[in-house]
């Protein structure tokens, strides 16, 4: 069955009205940054965040992905990989007249949207380097999945049903990873300072950072 048929059969006609002014990719933006932040370990199908109004990261990298192909790009994601010390962090990503953007859900200011305007997916990747850390200070990003297509999983209905998505997750644990640091730009990295802190963190909801326990505070992995 085709997607626009498998997801509009589950719509009533204010949730078809409402996907249809999802007409840009910022607006799909708009939305996810009205929904609440989940602190719950489950996964929402893009149906339920429709109408729960609420999504955490991946929750809201699926729906941007199923909102997004409706305009007619691939539904397309990247996990953004940090150390042990963090959360990853799930992109829908898009390109523009051959330069990448991305739509995001999430509890940090500096990691949601981006402009079509970067040259390459490393590119894109590394503008969310300064804005990712935890709430010990540290910059955590390390690394990015290949763009993974959600074409493949049609056929488990993954835009309705909650179940394939933890299908999606594996095979993203899975694919190919790139890294961006090496150990010795590890060793010479900076905290974040207070400033920037709080202004990322900005509307959090505390609940929902991640928690380093005791013994991951002192060393990274090698």
């Amino acid at each position: 069955m085709p997607v626009k048929d498998y997801l509009e059969k589950e719509l009533n006609i204010a949730e078809r009205q409402l996907l249809a002014s999802l007409n840009s990719p910022v607006k799909i933006q708009l939305f996810l940054d009205e929904l609440v932040y989940s602190t719950e370990p489950i996964y929402r199908s893009p149906l339920r965040v429709l109408r729960e109004r609420i999504a955490h990261c991946f929750d809201g990298g699926m729906f941007a992905a199923a909102a997004i192909s409706r305009l007619g790009f691939p539904p397309l994601v990247v996990d953004l990989i940090p150390n042990e010390r963090d959360d990853d962090h799930l992109l829908a990503v898009y390109k523009i007249d051959g330069y990448w953007g991305a739509v995001a859900k999430s509890n940090f200011v500096g990691l949601r949207y981006r402009e079509p305007i970067f040259r390459s997916l490393r590119e894109l990747v590394m503008s969310y380097f300064e804005q990712y850390y935890n709430i010990n200070h540290e910059k955590t990003l390390r690394g990015y999945t290949i763009p993974l297509n959600l074409k493949k999983f049609d056929r488990y209905e993954w835009m309705i049903k909650d179940k394939p998505l933890d299908l999606i997750a594996q095979r993203l644990d899975e694919i190919r990873k790139f890294d961006i640091l090496t150990s010795a730009m590890i060793a010479r990295l900076a905290t974040v300072d207070e400033r920037s802190y709080q202004a990322g963190l900005s509307g959090s909801n505390p609940a929902g950072l991640y928690q380093p326990s005791p013994q991951d505070k002192s060393g990274e992995k090698s």
